[in-house]
């Protein structure tokens, strides 16, 4: 009807059927940011945030994340995960934030990474919203991904 994959011929949602598809080792990663303040900035860095260790509340929310991708996304399929990596880098004015997510199957994880960025964010957000309610989740997306039918892709 519509060439998306998650529409039936008769227009109705489905889940796509990934059976005959070749398992192939997958990768994908996504990037986001939480822009804030500098002092914000600074007291995440020197781990001075009234709730405790943002970062790795933020890493253990990313990796959390990415497992419950399935649960969370309508359609989605839910993947073994063989890695996730949640990368975090405290700049001036904000953090910086890299999800790596890794499967041997038969369909892509870039919803894994995207979550996985999403959560670290929200994370981070919540851990320091009392100081900074300026703060902004921003510049979500997929960076890179390989493995599958339609082979590798990287952002520019």
């Amino acid at each position: 009807m519509s060439g998306l994959t998650h529409i039936g011929a008769d227009g109705a949602a489905r889940m796509v059927d990934v059976s005959a598809k070749p398992i192939t080792t997958r990768e994908a990663q996504a990037k986001g940011r939480v822009v804030m303040k500098p002092e914000t900035a600074a007291l995440i860095q020197t781990g001075q945030a009234a709730k405790g260790d943002v970062l790795a509340a933020a890493r253990i929310a990313g990796i959390m994340a990415a497992k419950k991708t399935g649960e969370l996304i309508p359609l989605c399929h839910p993947l073994p995960l063989d890695a996730v990596n949640i990368d975090l880098i405290v700049t001036q004015d904000a953090v910086e934030i890299t999800a790596t997510a890794r499967t041997t199957g038969r369909t892509g994880v870039e919803m894994e990474a995207l979550t996985a960025v999403s959560l670290a964010a929200l994370t981070i957000y919540d851990m320091v919203k009392a100081v900074d309610k300026t703060m902004r989740i921003e510049a979500l997306r997929l960076t890179r991904k390989t493995g599958g039918k339609s082979g590798e892709f990287s952002a520019p």
